[in-house]
């Protein structure tokens, strides 16, 4: 049986998909998609590419996803799919670069600096 990867990034977070035929089942670190999820609204965007090229019900997933928190595990997801959907049909990429599923979102956290409470945030000034 042959299988898509696609790795997608965001924030802290990993994600690793295996798209293959099947029934549309998936299932993310052993769990159930909506069990690990838990009505999380993101989760539901982490589907979109699927339903984009319309391949919603025809291929299960395979995700093992670390670090970060739910939504930044959402959107690794989501990116993770687009490339994996692309690996199995290059000609689906259009559709998915035109919907934006394609863009890492490059925004992480900034560095602590030294003297400063948080990255940007100064220590309390006290006049008096």
């Amino acid at each position: 049986m042959k299988q898509y990867y696609g790795t997608g990034k965001r924030k802290s977070s990993i994600a690793r998909v295996f798209l293959r035929p099947g029934k549309g089942h998936i299932v993310v670190n052993g769990k159930d998609f909506q069990e690990y999820f838990r009505g999380v609204f993101r989760s539901v965007q982490a589907l979109e590419p699927l339903k984009a090229v319309g391949a919603a019900g025809r291929y299960d997933a395979h995700i093992t996803v670390k670090g970060g928190g739910l939504t930044g595990q959402a959107d690794a997801i989501k990116l993770g799919i687009a490339r994996a959907l692309v690996n199995l049909d290059p000609s689906f990429r259009t559709e998915l670069k035109r919907k934006g599923y394609l863009t890492r979102d490059s925004r992480i956290v900034e560095r602590k600096k030294y003297g400063l409470r948080k990255a940007r945030r100064a220590p309390q000034y006290s006049k008096r």
